[in-house]
């Protein structure tokens, strides 16, 4: 049996439903029970479960043949990560009081980064796991593609694709959110020993440049890069309610400037399949569907 946290997201399902395809039994690790119908009803055993209570947890991880981590992400954390270290204190005792068959981590690329930054709760978690003594494998995927689902609007409406990600034709590990979930579960179903990491990036790698021509073809309007000035960032995710933006300015930083990437600039990272044009495709879809409802 394979415990699955995050299962409601895309990686996390993406990963479900592949091992079921193959099946394998799955216990969907879920924090609300209204979210169980959906998984009850394709086969699922159900865990109740938070990210942070470490005694929920170890139940819904005991007798687990592999237990996939998704750890919740914040955008705006407190100086220090806190709420990470909270989660992934529970996390790791539960691991030790539970003892899984293995362990797949969803992790990041720039979780090896040498200078603090968003990503860094993904360092702490690696850090913390690697002692448990069990197999861990540590799955770093590219940039999301999906992340492009917050330019629709101003893609759609404007034709312009106003980028953090700089300058407008460098090209960055991205990888889409299904190819994600597919090799994790592929992961799971592996024996190995020790600490590993296996890094994932998609078939070719993107700049914004590329993301703006895929609205275009997507949105059959002519869609424009503006990059946003790096002096106007700590402003602008203030004004979106963000307390603490430095380490969010730090990973974009980090991007731009090379520091965050995979080893050997990802000449060894798994190369996934789907390509950016289907991914932005589906959520311009997605959302012109959601609308004419």
């Amino acid at each position: 049996m394979y415990a699955i946290t995050g299962i409601t997201g895309k990686v996390g399902g993406a990963l479900a439903r592949s091992l079921l395809a193959e099946g394998l039994p799955v216990r969907a690790v879920l924090r609300d029970e209204a979210k169980a119908v959906e998984w009850r009803t394709r086969g699922c055993g159900v865990a109740l479960a938070e990210m942070d209570d470490a005694a929920s947890l170890t139940s819904a991880f005991r007798d687990a043949t592999g237990v996939f981590i998704l750890p919740p992400s914040e955008f705006d954390p407190e100086p220090g990560f806190p709420e990470a270290r909270h989660v992934i204190a529970a996390v790791t005792s539960a691991l030790v009081e539970a003892r899984p068959g293995k362990v797949v981590c969803l992790s990041t690329i720039g979780a090896d980064a040498l200078h603090e930054n968003l990503l860094t709760q993904r360092t702490l978690m690696e850090q913390s796991l690697q002692e448990i003594g069990l197999p861990v494998t540590f799955l770093r995927p590219g940039w999301f593609m999906e992340n492009a689902l917050w330019d629709i609007p101003s893609a759609r409406d404007e034709g312009v694709l106003r980028s953090f990600l700089q300058p407008a034709g460098k090209l960055f590990p991205m990888v889409a959110t299904q190819d994600v979930g597919h090799l994790a579960a592929a992961l799971l179903r592996e024996d190995w020993s020790g600490a590993r990491v296996v890094e994932l990036e998609g078939p070719a790698r993107i700049s914004p440049n590329d993301i703006a021509g895929a609205f275009a073809t997507a949105l059959k309007r002519p869609v424009r890069v503006e990059t946003v000035p790096r002096a106007s960032w700590e402003q602008i995710f203030r004004s979106q309610g963000t307390r603490n933006p430095l380490p969010r300015i730090r990973m974009l930083d980090g991007f731009n400037e090379g520091w965050i990437d995979f080893s050997e600039h990802g000449r060894s990272a798994v190369k996934g399949t789907t390509p950016l044009e289907s991914v932005i495709a589906e959520l311009v879809g997605a959302g012109q569907a959601k609308a004419s409802v």
